[in-house]
């Protein structure tokens, strides 16, 4: 039976133990990725929190939001809103789903709903960005209708 999600604005208080985990998770996926070192990744990890959350849960044009099924915390969805010259564009920075509740349906609905939000306010394109070694999460957003823009391959030696 398909999940639904309800998404309510992030509390302050809610981002600020968001952005504990988000960053710790942002910087040991860098890290699995091979880009850079873990304590490399960390410094990168609270430099980019920084510089895209200057206001942090109130930064301009950044969107969070909890996401519920009836009171029970399921996920978070975080999406910027910016317009170009064909109309407002979005970009997922993360769509996570708690872990214990991972693999039910909670990912899809959470998109679900991310995408509703953007129909809402006119958005012409969304876009996201995924870690290469994370296929779960590749394969649900060809499901969803994304494609590839870009492919960023490497060889070790």
């Amino acid at each position: 039976m398909p999940v639904s999600v309800r998404l309510v604005p992030m509390s302050p208080e809610r981002f600020r133990s968001y952005r504990v985990t988000a960053e710790r998770s942002y910087a040991d996926n860098i890290a699995a990725s091979g880009m850079m070192p873990p304590s490399e990744a960390l410094e990168k990890a609270a430099a980019d929190f920084d510089q895209l959350l200057p206001d942090g849960v109130d930064t301009v044009d950044h969107c969070f939001w909890t996401a519920l099924d009836a009171d029970q915390e399921v996920g978070i969805l975080w999406l910027a809103f910016s317009e170009k010259s064909n109309g407002v564009h979005a970009f997922g920075y993360d769509f996570l789903v708690t872990s214990e509740l991972q693999r039910r349906g909670y990912g899809r609905a959470i998109m679900a709903a991310a995408e509703e939000v953007c129909r809402e306010r006119g958005v012409v394109e969304v876009g996201l960005s995924v870690f290469g070694f994370n296929s779960g999460a590749q394969s649900l957003y060809e499901q969803m209708g994304f494609e590839v823009t870009m492919l960023q391959m490497r060889k070790r030696i």
